[in-house]
């Protein structure tokens, strides 16, 4: 069993030698603006799952997807002697969903934002039901133990 710092090492080197071989060596007119976001490694070393992003619409990143599952094993095989260790991990390709949860929450605050603005607005023109402060306090109360309203403690 590896170590998981061996693994991160591991993931890292897979993540420059992916981004590169998809930029040289990989010529398939499907692959489009291609961004390898991150790579993460089973521990045993056998397993490498390399998330991916593609600048474009449906159809972008569906024949990029067809185009890095056609081209998985021409990587495996470029890794494998890159790397230089007993056993290639094999590769899976996931399309990575940060930029589309980056603009969902974007949105999210832009909204919250609106609200606030909207809730301030509001609250210029807004007076208290009762007395700004409806609270007894112990220095409201006079000498012989009696608050303001007369009523005794």
């Amino acid at each position: 069993m590896a170590d998981s710092a061996r693994a991160l090492r591991l993931a890292g080197t897979i993540k420059k030698l992916m981004a590169r071989a998809l930029e040289k060596e990989i010529k398939d007119p499907r692959l489009g603006f291609v961004t390898v976001t991150d790579v993460r490694v089973t521990g045993d070393l056998q397993q490498a799952s390399v998330f991916y992003t593609v600048y474009g619409g449906d159809e972008e990143r569906a024949a990029t997807a067809a185009a890095l599952a056609s081209a998985k094993g021409r990587l495996r095989s470029l890794m494998g002697k890159e790397l230089g260790i007993r056993l290639t991990p094999s590769l899976e390709f996931h399309l990575d969903a940060v930029p589309e949860t980056a603009a969902t929450l974007d949105k999210a605050l832009h909204e919250a934002a609106q609200r606030d603005a909207e809730l301030a607005k509001l609250r210029e023109n807004a007076a208290y039901a009762g007395e700004e402060d409806p609270y007894r306090r112990p220095e409201d109360r006079d000498a012989d133990g009696r608050d303001a309203d007369g009523e005794g403690s």
